[in-house]
């Protein structure tokens, strides 16, 4: 609503409330349909924010500039937590700067795509068994949720 004035500091508020966006994926929001040109903005942590542009060349040319931007700051993935439990574990997104380049970082994400599609379609062949206590059965789901989002 405030228009930005760069001579202005950012106060703690300003900062606080700020999107990250280091991992984030901008989408049509194709699913939304009170309004035209809404963009979806899902970020690394599984927050999702809808953005209204005055018009589709705009809605895409926002959602451009944003993977872009994602994109240079999703260094890739630091491994999960490993622990003794077989416990699962988000692996952690850091939001440094990627230190590769364009088409190591693309090669990068569609080999990741194909590593959580391949994990997700192992994870559907064995579903939970109904004799699961409840602890178990909400990692298992939390599993599931995690790689149905990345």
């Amino acid at each position: 609503q405030d228009e930005y004035k760069p001579d202005k500091d950012l106060s703690e508020v300003d900062l606080k409330n700020a999107i990250r966006v280091h991992h984030a994926l901008a989408t049509p929001a194709s699913d939304y349909s009170k309004k035209s040109n809404v963009l979806k903005l899902k970020t690394a942590d599984w927050r999702v924010f809808l953005f209204q542009a005055p018009s589709k060349e705009e809605m895409l040319s926002w959602i451009l500039r944003i993977n872009l931007v994602a994109a240079i700051f999703s260094a890739p993935a630091f491994p999960a937590a490993i622990c003794s439990m077989k416990k699962f574990c988000r692996p952690l997104l850091p939001s440094s700067m990627t230190k590769l380049c364009q088409e190591d970082q693309l090669r990068s994400h569609e080999n990741k795509m194909k590593q959580i599609t391949d994990e997700l379609a192992e994870h559907k062949l064995h579903p939970m068994e109904k004799s699961l206590k409840s602890k178990e059965a909400e990692e298992y789901r939390l599993k599931e949720h995690y790689l149905i989002f990345e």
